[in-house]
């Protein structure tokens, strides 16, 4: 148990927000609940119209897309979900037929008229024409785009253009209904990746029309899907509650890779098992890292990724520590394909633009920024040094690549400003522009612990050289939203992989994707090419070059300062079995057992 200074933070944190522990319901004996805390908050539950991590999470949990990942296989394998097999595909990448298993269920719903309903090609083609509707503003529309379904963004312009409803039942050759179980997706230039979009929920699950149409208003927050979990209960940003769903037909049937013992002990347990093995998930948002860290050295919660202020104490040396190790808990560590970065903003008048001296500034900001000491003091170990945006775990990742991205020098900052005429002309300290308006920058951030440390680790690294910084604090929601319509200068955040394909870390830099994943406003006709060269080849190594040469055009103009790749941390409580960390499922719960809830005595 946590001395009694720790239990009075976590008491403190109860009376300040509200928050609950999972464990002061009274579940039923038997049952088999499992606890767990995020630090994001979550905006919804509508596949189309989700992006942050938390909420694809959720929706991963809800809704079904045809394929999935195999949990146990590493390197990754795609499997089938709601699919029959994996997807028939020609020589070209063109063309994919997916024909869908019979029998799989919406759960009742009222729009169903009192009746679960049988899960259709047409609610596939229905859920990915959804991304095309304007009135849905997808964020990650640009997964469907850069695949190039044929027709499907002609109506999409066209309904903009005639401010008229988005014509869901007009059939184009891009995307069809073959029949009742088959539907096709045609595109109009090579896709060989697009299998990986069918196999993430928040990219491609299935939604019932009557659901959504009955109330688009509600289509956020009223979640109706074939998952293995229904929503029993939510309080906005604070506790989700998930069920297990009596209509869904999984069985375990992972296959690990040769060689791996831990990942063959799994499979023994659960082969045949039906899925999911739990009843009840628990989930509490607790933004802040100590009393989540609390919460689970107190059983509130069963499994947490390790915050990193606790790094040291949970893992010296990279092993549990043995206060831990007595317990009973385990330490899963494992690289994760995850890249912190601050992007500069480049319609910004101060920051952005293409010009030597424009591009010089950038340059000397990041190497002004001292990573090392926000690996050190903010992420506690936590990061690899980034070399560029992309991260392990991805196709056209080198580990032997090294850049500038990864150099901390504030001598070189400093010859370079300069030498592209950003000087302290009136001897306050502080830098001018070339023209000798003051160089002031404004960094979004939000109001976190960690946001405000690594604040300080920004101040200090732009101070060291001259350049004066101001925050602006607001929430992650509100920073989101102001970013993607172009409207930040500087604003730290990260992507994370939610596919095995290094071209999904391109798409932060793609200048078409700008107000989607492109928060930097980057567009660059050299790196746009090279971009849709790339996409159109199959993984090997003609595709790795292409992708290394628009990483170090994206280097040399430096639109963003990656900061770091992540190595993941989590800890369990013994009552949990089967997990192993996975890059790309992020409802991993699905495949997890845990102690049945005892009786009372």
């Amino acid at each position: 148990m946590p001395p009694r200074p720790a239990l009075a933070a976590l008491a403190l944190f109860t009376a300040l927000t509200g928050w609950l522990p999972a464990s002061a319901a009274q579940p039923a004996p038997g049952a088999r609940i499992f606890k767990l805390a995020l630090a994001g908050s979550e905006n919804g539950f509508d596949p189309a119209q989700v992006s942050d991590v938390t909420s694809a999470a959720l929706v991963g949990s809800l809704f079904d897309a045809p394929l999935t990942y195999d949990f146990l296989a590493r390197p990754m394998k795609l499997k089938p979900r709601t699919a029959e097999a994996l997807p028939e595909v020609n020589a070209d990448h063109t063309h994919f037929v997916i024909r869908l298993r019979r029998g799989i269920r919406f759960p009742d719903d009222p729009a169903f008229k009192g009746q679960p309903r049988e899960l259709t090609a047409a609610d596939y083609v229905y859920s990915i024409k959804r991304y095309y509707d304007p009135a849905t503003r997808s964020p990650t529309l640009f997964h469907y785009q850069n695949a190039g379904l044929i027709g499907l963004s002609e109506l999409r312009t066209k309904a903009i253009e005639t401010q008229s409803p988005f014509p869901y039942d007009q059939e184009v050759e891009g995307l069809r209904v073959v029949d009742r179980y088959t539907f096709e997706i045609r595109t109009a230039r090579p896709a060989p990746r697009l299998p990986y979009v069918l196999a993430t929920p928040a990219l491609a699950g299935a939604v019932a029309r009557e659901v959504v149409e009955g109330n688009p208003a509600r289509a956020m927050e009223h979640p109706v899907g074939t998952g293995p979990y229904r929503l029993a209960d939510w309080k906005r940003r604070s506790r989700i509650v998930l069920e297990r769903n009596a209509l869904h037909d999984g069985v375990y049937d992972e296959q690990p890779s040769p060689g791996d013992a831990q990942g063959a002990a799994i499979a023994e347990r659960f082969r045949g098992r039906p899925m999911p093995m739990l009843d009840r998930v628990e989930i509490s948002i607790i933004e802040e890292s100590q009393p989540r860290w609390l919460a689970f050295l107190n059983g509130e919660i069963d499994l947490v990724a390790v915050p990193a202020d606790f790094n040291a104490q949970v893992a010296p040396g990279g092993r549990i520590a043995p206060n831990l190790a007595k317990q009973g808990i385990v330490l899963h560590r494992a690289a994760q394909p995850l890249t912190y970065y601050t992007y500069f903003g480049m319609e910004d008048p101060v920051l952005g633009g293409y010009q030597p001296h424009q591009v010089a500034l950038r340059r000397a900001l990041a190497l002004a920024y001292n990573a090392p000491r926000e690996n050190a003091l903010v992420r506690k170990g936590q990061l690899m040094p980034s070399q560029s945006v992309l991260p392990p775990l991805v196709s056209g990742y080198d580990p032997k690549l090294k850049t500038e991205m990864s150099e901390y020098n504030p001598p070189r900052a400093r010859a370079l400003l300069e030498l592209f005429g950003y000087a302290d002309r009136d001897g306050d300290g502080w830098r001018e522009q070339p023209d000798g308006s003051p160089l002031v920058l404004e960094f979004t951030t939000e109001a976190s612990q960690l946001s405000r440390a690594l604040n300080e680790v920004w101040q200090a690294s732009f101070k060291d050289v001259g350049v004066r910084v101001n925050f602006r604090s607001a929430t992650w929601q509100e920073n989101i939203k102001a970013s993607r319509a172009g409207k930040l200068q500087m604003w730290g955040t990260g992507w994370s992989g939610a596919l095995p394909d290094g071209g999904y870390f391109l798409d932060v830099l793609y200048g078409p994707n700008k107000g989607q994943s492109n928060h930097a406003r980057f567009d660059l006709p050299a790196f746009n090419a090279l971009y849709e060269q790339q996409r159109k080849l199959p993984d090997g190594p003609e595709r790795d070059a292409l992708i290394q040469q628009a990483l170090k055009l994206s280097v040399a103009y430096m639109p963003i300062k990656a900061t770091g790749h992540v190595i993941g941390l989590w800890v369990s409580h013994p009552r949990v079995h089967g997990y192993v960390p996975h890059p790309f499922i992020r409802e991993y719960w699905r495949y997890l057992d845990v102690d049945p809830v005892a009786p009372a005595h």
